[in-house]
């Protein structure tokens, strides 16, 4: 299984507006009919309950939605370019690598998030249009799409999760109460990928996660590490599996437990069911008083399994499901859904006066001058007289320039 990917999106480009005008012969004083560009496509991440892994995307990495058609006459909109999907394994995180941030958490089939969106169109001439200005021969180009480095990191969903040392026998225990059929091996790291397995007891079906052979200092990273630990964060109870034959299978336990917490504090408080192993073996039998004593004086009842023989391995299902029914009864379902729709921000207009005289930063106004016409003269005046209907009128005034001191908009310069 692969679970870890990086991959490069870029969302579609919005589409330029037309300038364009009625030319029909018989309709006198046409006026502007330019349309818009169209929306750029946006990339989207969706969980498919159909792929199992991310290895596709260890040699498919480059993803792009397409562009936004321009507008055209006739206000007829630019067509909208085409959506990319990507389509991850049920429980992947996909994050921003520059910022860190979460962008979705799929946890269902079909469940999607919108990781690019795509730039929206410019605006025609027909939206330019006033008492004073009847012939606008203004345009905007559309909005740059997106460009982001993803990745996707996916985490096993289950209601169990068995952890342990390696050669605990914890794929043996897996193979013994599911269909699963993971790799064994009489030897360290046997296990290269988590294994899942549905378990049928009482009359209930749950899934359980044999996640590989942890050591110590693996919240750092040694051994398989990161790889293992994410994969227990989805669980709900945690069956802790113990070599019985181990010289010390208490401080096993602890040291398990300690590197747990500390990769996330939250894995110490989950319910967790400690079962002794390998019961089966006449030395693991004999120390079963010992080994009773010892885990009761560290606070737990231990149970005691052979995961070769299937004894003991009933009374460990009953024990995991009656602790996923206490979870269910004490998750809070009531709540409602809190959905946010803040208002959108208002359009940001700054002036600075920089080395070579003022710069006015305006993404809308920018995108006007740069979708227009500027070496005609005519353009050039509009797009001076739509300065105070963008506000950039007011703060040129703020930063009191003198009259025929020159600006900046964009690569375009003006006069006051």
């Amino acid at each position: 299984m692969i679970d870890q990917a990086e991959i490069e999106v870029k969302s579609g480009d919005g589409g330029r507006g037309s300038p364009g005008f009625r030319r029909e012969k018989f309709v006198p004083r046409g006026g502007p009919d330019g349309g818009d560009g169209g929306r750029g496509g946006n990339v989207i991440v969706e969980a498919d309950k159909d792929t199992g892994s991310l290895m596709k995307y260890r040699h498919q990495r480059h993803f792009k939605a397409g562009d936004g058609t321009r507008g055209a006459g006739q206000r007829c909109t630019g067509k909208s370019g085409a959506d990319v999907v990507i389509k991850v394994p049920i429980g992947t995180v996909v994050r921003d690598r520059d910022t860190g941030e979460v962008i979705g958490d799929l946890m269902a089939h079909r469940e999607r998030v919108v990781a690019a969106h795509g730039g929206k169109g410019g605006l025609g001439n027909t939206h330019f249009a006033s008492s004073t200005n009847q012939a606008p021969k203004l345009a905007q180009t559309g909005v740059a799409g997106e460009t982001k480095t993803l990745l996707l990191e996916l985490k096993l969903i289950a209601d169990a999760g068995i952890v342990g040392l390696p050669n605990a026998g914890k794929s043996s225990l897996l193979r013994a109460v599911s269909a699963a059929t993971p790799k064994i091996g009489a030897y360290p790291f046997t296990t290269l990928e988590p294994a899942l397995g549905v378990i049928e007891a009482a009359d209930r079906r749950w899934v359980m996660a044999d996640v590989p052979g942890l050591i110590e200092d693996a919240h750092l990273g040694k051994g398989l590490g990161h790889q293992f630990l994410r994969h227990v964060s989805r669980t709900r109870v945690l069956v802790h599996l113990i070599d019985g034959s181990a010289a010390e299978p208490v401080n096993d336990m602890v040291m398990i437990n300690t590197e747990l917490s500390l990769y996330d504090p939250r894995l110490g408080q989950k319910p967790q069911v400690v079962a002794i192993n390998k019961i089966d073996l006449d030395m693991v039998r004999e120390r079963m008083p010992e080994l009773k004593k010892l885990f009761k004086a560290a606070g737990f009842n231990a149970l005691f399994i052979s995961a070769l023989t299937g004894e003991g391995v009933d009374k460990l299902l009953a024990e995991i499901d009656r602790l996923l029914q206490e979870q269910d009864q004490t998750e809070d379902k009531s709540g409602d859904i809190k959905v946010f729709r803040p208002e959108p921000e208002k359009e940001k207009v700054t002036a600075v006066q920089e080395e070579d005289g003022w710069h006015v930063y305006s993404d809308e106004f920018e995108r006007l001058v740069a979708g227009s016409e500027t070496n005609d003269p005519e353009v050039r005046r509009q797009l001076f007289g739509e300065l105070w209907r963008w506000g950039v009128g007011k703060h040129l005034k703020a930063a009191k320039l003198k009259p025929g001191e020159k600006f900046y908009i964009g690569n375009m310069e003006f006069y006051w």
